[in-house]
């Protein structure tokens, strides 16, 4: 164990050492001191939300996320439909990805062709619709037999039971170790998915009842019910420990998941409730009029979530290169 300037005491591998020597100034600076005071937290016995929006899980965020989930660095998540469903097809379809680094000269008659041959495209890769199809089939039959026992359960406890069942494995294409997901259904990870409508498993869902496989869509329980569980979990939770906020893009993920403290403070009038210990958002929406994504922290001061000296950094960058970079110096790599 190693001092550095902050006075944090923590294992430095290479990574570290290198945003240690280097990472002096600017948004290089934000990046070390976010590094810092998300360790401090923890060293306190705070506890960490993860808020992820973005094509995270395609873009393999789970290398290094799997490995924070193990070593209980991340405490809870908040993600969209994509991020859930998108690590399950690259554990099991990676290989079968196609890399498209040229994406930038794609014609609109490329991307047809594309389509045409069952690629979905994000960015520079391109997931089959096979792979798809293949969790799709074995999660038929696990809506099915809960329509017929009446159970309801979250999006992600279909997906936990799935994973844990051992019935994938044979098909991994992807090292197990980097799979996020795997890491948070052997952790029983506690996972929040408001809109699961807005991914290829939900539309495929309501594919099924449209058709009549299925008869309902009672069967998934809805982000409203998803908000109360969180309820919950933040104020048992933050009764015992600071709780920080550590945001990866913007939208319903980030959105969804703060305001479950101005909602115990204001809506509910619970007065014990703390805000939020911390802040951090990775984010390559510029500080801008009206957006959400844009906005700087301090205004979430304003809407109750955050206290004045509560830390708090905005990161304006690609998550893809600065969030591997954060979790590495948090893991002491």
């Amino acid at each position: 164990m190693a001092d550095n300037q902050s006075g944090l005491k923590t294992t430095k591998g290479p990574v570290s050492t290198f945003i240690e020597e280097h990472f002096r100034h600017f948004n290089a600076a934000v990046v070390k001191r976010a590094s810092d005071a998300y360790v401090q937290l923890l060293e306190r016995g705070g506890r960490m939300f993860l808020a992820m929006a973005g094509a995270m899980s395609t873009a393999e965020l789970g290398r290094s996320l799997a490995e924070m989930i193990r070593r209980d660095k991340i405490h809870a998540v908040c993600c969209t439909g994509a991020n859930l469903e998108e690590d399950l097809f690259n554990l099991i379809g990676q290989r079968d990805y196609v890399q498209v680094p040229e994406y930038r000269d794609l014609t609109p008659a490329d991307e047809l062709e594309l389509m045409r041959r069952g690629l979905n495209r994000v960015t520079d890769v391109c997931i089959p619709e096979r792979v798809m199809m293949e969790i799709h089939d074995r999660l038929l039959p696990r809506w099915q037999a809960a329509e017929k026992t009446g159970q309801r359960r979250f999006p992600h406890e279909y997906l936990y039971d799935l994973l844990r069942s051992g019935e994938l494995e044979p098909l991994y294409q992807a090292d197990p170790r980097h799979s996020w997901m795997l890491a948070a259904a052997q952790k029983d990870l506690p996972l929040f998915v408001p809109g699961w409508e807005d991914s290829s498993l939900g539309n495929l869902f309501v594919a099924r009842v449209a058709d009549g496989t299925l008869r309902e869509v009672r069967i998934i329980r809805s982000g409203l019910e998803a908000m109360l569980e969180l309820l919950r979990w933040y104020e048992e939770t933050s009764a015992r420990h600071p709780v920080g906020f550590f945001q990866i893009g913007g939208g319903i993920a980030g959105d969804f998941a703060i305001c479950a403290v101005p909602l115990l403070r204001q809506d509910l009038k619970r007065t014990n409730v703390p805000l939020w210990a911390y802040f951090c958002q990775i984010s390559d929406s510029t500080t801008s009029y009206g957006s959400y994504s844009g906005a700087v922290p301090n205004e979430k001061i304003t809407w109750g979530k955050l206290a004045p000296e509560t830390p708090r950094f905005i990161i304006e960058s690609d998550a893809t290169v600065i969030a591997p970079l954060i979790f590495a110096r948090v893991l002491g790599w």
